[in-house]
């Protein structure tokens, strides 16, 4: 039940169907001052298309409306302001709440499938910070979409093919050390990978070594696959022990180089429909050609030497996706800085006649730094995510201890915490936006933190054991304080930040609903003796059970445990 949802549609019969649900509800906004109501809404706009002014047209509307489930409705100048019947509407939320497993979720993608393309780290070089984005936002859009009723396909497109590893062959040839390299696999490739890189700056031919080596394995070269092949082997390993931290799993770990064979059937798709032509030995779809006003540039479909190029991959692989998920939408979580990729991707689709290509989304996110530096594997300048997740756990361990030293199972719990923190610390920021990561600002008990709504969970079944009573959903509920109607406010608007975050691909609103829901929950905590043995112990009960459901619920959609004790 959501109230904006009701009073548009409220509106939209006394307007006569002639403004729609979506837009009226964006316009419904939340006095400041309760004594204008519970929401109000500004008829401004509607002048023009009325041809009245505001005031007459809030008094005509407010005449019309159906007053139901409402103490009142008046018209005060422009604006209808509604009161809500609020013991009606709290006893009937709370039930809800105690009642329905998926409160708040809803069926509107049934039948449909989303195919997720997220984390994607590169093989032969640990997952570092800058890996975190795409798998945890991936991650919660997929859950929000599920929530949304969708069926998800989560891909792994691992950075298994390209150049790099012919770069990184060629550096294993000429420096690498099986003894060492076995000893501490991926740390010692990243330093041969790092070293070439380095060099290739006043030794250009390692560069052309390099694209040797990949050309050689793009052509099944035996040697070049074992090496590949170890490469992958002790990647994945030490891939999957992080995935398991997160929390994060996948229905398809196909990367690059599972496109190798179905590459040429694209570069024939496009010679047939007259997309390629030659430039200096290359084989390209001239989109500055094609589409002049697009600002495009020419999209590099094979190279000179005859290897495959990044968009090429690219289409094989959306390609595949199409044919095997039959998806209604394919999401891309990459950094903002590739969108032009993925638009010159879907421009080629387009030309190529695949009219589904628009159903295909890059879901962007800012750069994430650490301490105001950014993050290269090719510079060396890595912080590995693992030492970044142990970090939080350390952090989260000594605070654990500082305030509950005789917790049991304190370990898995510092590690819900730690982990919890880093998720929702990324999670919590519009994905647009760059992100300072500080470790010890966010595992944290207070603030705008993971760990302040987890513990805000754990406050509120620590209320629920001390209770001498079970709460009994079939009780009518009575709640007329201040304080707990700002929390029934909040948790009726759990269903449309759920779709909000949906249709914005935007975990934020979760984690700020999440954070919102905390702070009214905490103030009633500090304001309202909750356990006294009175005829409405049953509905504050009842409120305390419903504020840790949905804070448990919302933690479950951002990946983040909700522990019942910290």
């Amino acid at each position: 039940m959501n109230f904006k949802q009701i009073i548009s549609e409220k509106l939209n019969q006394a307007l006569g169907q002639q403004v729609s649900n979506e837009k009226l509800e964006q316009l419904i906004e939340k006095p400041k001052d309760l004594a204008r109501g519970d929401y109000a809404f500004p008829t401004f706009f509607l002048a023009k298309q009325f041809h009245q002014a505001p005031q007459h047209i809030a008094a005509d509307v407010v005449k019309k409306l159906n007053a139901d489930g409402f103490e009142k409705i008046e018209a005060v100048g422009p604006y209808i302001n509604f009161f809500i019947q609020r013991d009606q509407f709290t006893s009937r939320i709370i039930k809800q709440i105690l009642t329905q497993a998926d409160f708040g979720k809803n069926q509107h993608g049934a039948g449909k499938n989303i195919v997720i393309d997220l984390s994607s780290p590169n093989i032969a070089k640990p997952m570092s910070m800058g890996h975190l984005r795409s798998t945890v936002i991936g991650e919660a859009i997929s859950k929000i979409a599920q929530a949304n009723g969708y069926h998800t396909i989560k891909i792994n497109f691992l950075g298994d093919w390209g150049t790099q590893f012919g770069l990184m062959i060629a550096s294993y040839k000429r420096w690498g050390n099986d003894q060492v390299i076995n000893a501490n696999p991926v740390d010692e490739l990243v330093k041969l990978y790092v070293r070439i890189n380095n060099e290739a700056q006043t030794k250009p031919e390692l560069k052309d070594e390099g694209r040797h080596w990949f050309k050689k394995l793009e052509d099944g070269d035996p040697e070049a696959t074992k090496l590949w092949s170890w490469f992958k082997e002790v990647s994945l390993k030490e891939f999957q022990t992080i995935y398991d931290r997160l929390g994060v799993t996948f229905d398809s770990m196909n990367g690059e180089s599972f496109y190798n064979d179905k590459m040429e059937p694209v570069v024939q798709l496009l010679a047939d429909k007259g997309l390629l032509t030659k430039s200096q030995g290359a084989e390209i779809v001239d989109l500055p050609k094609l589409l002049p006003d697009a600002n495009f540039p020419i999209a590099m479909i094979k190279r000179s030497d005859g290897a495959t190029q990044y968009i090429t991959r690219d289409l094989a692989s959306a390609i595949y996706r199409q044919d095997h998920y039959h998806f209604d939408k394919a999401l891309y979580v990459v950094g903002a800085e590739q969108k032009d990729h993925f638009e010159q991707m879907k421009a080629v689709l387009r030309l190529a006649g695949d009219g589904w290509a628009d159903n295909i989304e890059h879901i962007g996110f800012g750069l994430i730094t650490m301490n105001g530096k950014k993050m290269s594997t090719r510079k060396g300048n890595i912080v590995p995510l693992v030492d970044v997740l142990d970090a939080a756990h350390k952090l989260a361990a000594e605070q654990i201890a500082k305030k509950n030293p005789d917790l049991q199972n304190a370990e898995q719990i510092a590690e819900e915490v730690g982990t919890g923190a880093v998720i929702f610390n990324d999670l919590q920021n519009d994905r647009n936006l760059a992100i300072d990561f500080n470790l010890e600002d966010i595992v944290q008990f207070e603030g705008d933190t993971g760990p302040y709504v987890q513990y805000t969970h754990v406050r509120a079944m620590s209320i629920l054991r001390k209770a001498a009573q079970p709460v009994d959903s079939t009780q009518e509920i009575r709640l007329a304080d201040s304080e707990a109607w700002g929390i029934v406010a909040k948790l009726s608007e759990y269903g449309s930040a759920i779709q909000r975050a949906w249709q914005l691909r935007e975990p934020s609103i979760i984690a700020k609903y999440l954070l919102n829901l905390a702070r009214e929950f905490n103030s009633y905590y500090a304001n309202t003796k909750i356990l006294v043995a009175d005829m409405n112990l049953n509905s504050r009960l009842a409120l305390v059970k419903s504020v840790a459901d949905v804070l448990a619920s919302g933690l479950k959609l951002l990946g983040v445990a909700a522990p019942n004790k910290m």
